[in-house]
C-alpha cells in the first residue's frame, strides 16, 4: 500500500501529526479513521524502511510504530530514530504483539516513549496514551 496522509476533518494550525508505522492494513485502517475522527493528521507507512525518509519529512509530533514488520523491524527504526539529530527528540509509541518483558525492556533501553501489547489494550488507551505523551487532555 502506497504512503498515504489523510487530514484531519477541520482546518487547524495546531493539529498534531501522526506518523503510523504498520504493515497489517487492516489494522491500519482502524487506526487511522479514530485517530482522524480525534483530529490528528495521519501519516500511514508499511514498514519500518519506509518509516525513517516519512518521519525526516513528515516531521511527526508523535510516531506510532509496530515492531515485527517487513524490510526494518520496529526496534531498528526505533535506534535509528534516536540516533537521527532530527528524530532523535521524537515521542515513539511502540504497539505491538511482543508481550515478552525482555522486549519491553530492549525498547526501554532504546528510549521508547512508551510500549503498547496489542493484546492488551483496545484503541481508546491507544489514543488516550497518544493524547498523553502529546501534552492534550
Amino acid at each position: 500500500m502506497d504512503e498515504q496522509t489523510t487530514p484531519p476533518p477541520a482546518e487547524n494550525t495546531n493539529t498534531k501529526k501522526i506518523l503510523l508505522v504498520e504493515d497489517d492494513d487492516t489494522l491500519a485502517n482502524v487506526y487511522k479513521t479514530r485517530l482522524h475522527a480525534e483530529g490528528f493528521d495521519l501519516k500511514r507507512v508499511p514498514n519500518g524502511e519506509e518509516a525513517l525518509a516519512a518521519a525526516l519529512e513528515y516531521k511527526p509530533d508523535l510516531i506510532l510504530l509496530d515492531v515485527m514488520m517487513p524490510k526494518v523491524s520496529g526496534f531498528d527504526v526505533l535506534d535509528i530514530l534516536r540516533n537521527t539529530p532530527e528524530t532523535t527528540n521524537a515521542k515513539v509509541i511502540m504497539l505491538t504483539a511482543l508481550s515478552q518483558e525482555s522486549d519491553r525492556q530492549r525498547a526501554e533501553d532504546m528510549g521508547v516513549d512508551d510500549y503498547l501489547v496489542k493484546s492488551q489494550v483496545v484503541i481508546a488507551d491507544v489514543v488516550e496514551r497518544i493524547k498523553h505523551h502529546l501534552g492534550i487532555q
